[in-house]
């Protein structure tokens, strides 16, 4: 794949699956063994648990959306910087809605292999979003 290809696949995987919650995207653009690194120890999600982050996401903030700030394709991988906003509407990390709108911040790492998205690594701002929906 071209960069500007890759930079198009991973923006049509946003806009669909986070933006949209259209969960059958990532069966389409992912690959079978897809696996999504998070920061921490745990062991990396695989295409079902990454939908079910996705929704969880989703569920807390119905309106969600993402976009992408900077990118940078290379190779087989494209780097994105994302912002974002949405409502906390639902349960997240344990905390009741809120009603509050948040800013949101995400970096992402994806590699492309046969035209599938087959790893990913990202970290979003969670304790920035805990400090909005706390104050």
């Amino acid at each position: 794949m071209s960069p500007d290809e890759m930079k198009a696949a991973f923006q049509h995987y946003l806009d669909e699956a986070w933006n949209k919650g259209n969960m059958g995207i990532l069966d389409e653009l992912m690959a079978p063994n897809y696996a999504r690194y998070m920061n921490g120890p745990q062991p990396p999600l695989d295409r079902e648990k990454q939908k079910q982050r996705i929704i969880g996401f989703r569920t807390a903030f119905p309106d969600i959306h993402l976009a992408i700030v900077d990118s940078v394709a290379s190779g087989d991988k494209v780097v994105s910087r994302m912002e974002g906003h949405g409502t906390h509407l639902g349960d997240f990390l344990d905390e009741p809605p809120t009603g509050k709108s948040v800013a949101l911040y995400a970096i992402d790492i994806v590699r492309f292999a046969d035209r599938k998205i087959v790893e990913q690594w990202g970290v979003m701002d969670v304790l920035s979003i805990l400090q909005q929906i706390r104050s």
